[in-house]
């Protein structure tokens, strides 16, 4: 008969780690990190990128595009008063979306609608499948 000890030699960190874990703001944290929440998605032709930014106006945002990324800075205004409980994020945020495929750079478009940033990145045409006829000899 074999006893296998190896699982209470662990058991105070494991432990500790409990009591950290408890006592983290992981939701808070996460959100904060995660500012604004994205949708990226693509089609034959195009790529998409949705950014969820609800009253923020349009001279608070920043698009940039490089070779291998695409940034969104912004920073929503701080609303003045007292509160009981804020759960709007304010202040400074900026979202990189690594690009890891060509894009046609003179075609990109950004659109604002209704607090829904969506940025239509068109793929380049050399990298959209196209299909190839066999010929029969």
């Amino acid at each position: 008969m074999v006893l296998d000890f190896n699982t209470l030699y662990t058991f105070p960190g494991r432990f500790e780690r409990l009591f950290e874990d408890f006592f983290k703001p992981q939701f808070a944290e996460g959100r904060r990190l995660a500012y604004p929440p994205l949708n990226v998605s693509e089609d034959d032709t195009a790529y998409y990128v949705r950014s969820e930014l609800p009253g923020l106006p349009l001279d608070a945002l920043e698009l940039t595009l490089t070779d291998k990324n695409l940034v969104i800075k912004g920073e929503r205004p701080t609303e003045q008063g007292k509160y009981y409980r804020q759960e709007r994020p304010a202040g400074f945020f900026q979202r990189v979306v690594a690009l890891n495929v060509p894009v046609e750079r003179e075609a990109v478009k950004a659109t604002l609608v209704d607090g829904v940033l969506t940025v239509t990145l068109p793929k380049c045409a050399e990298c959209i499948p196209r299909k190839i006829s066999i010929d029969v000899s």
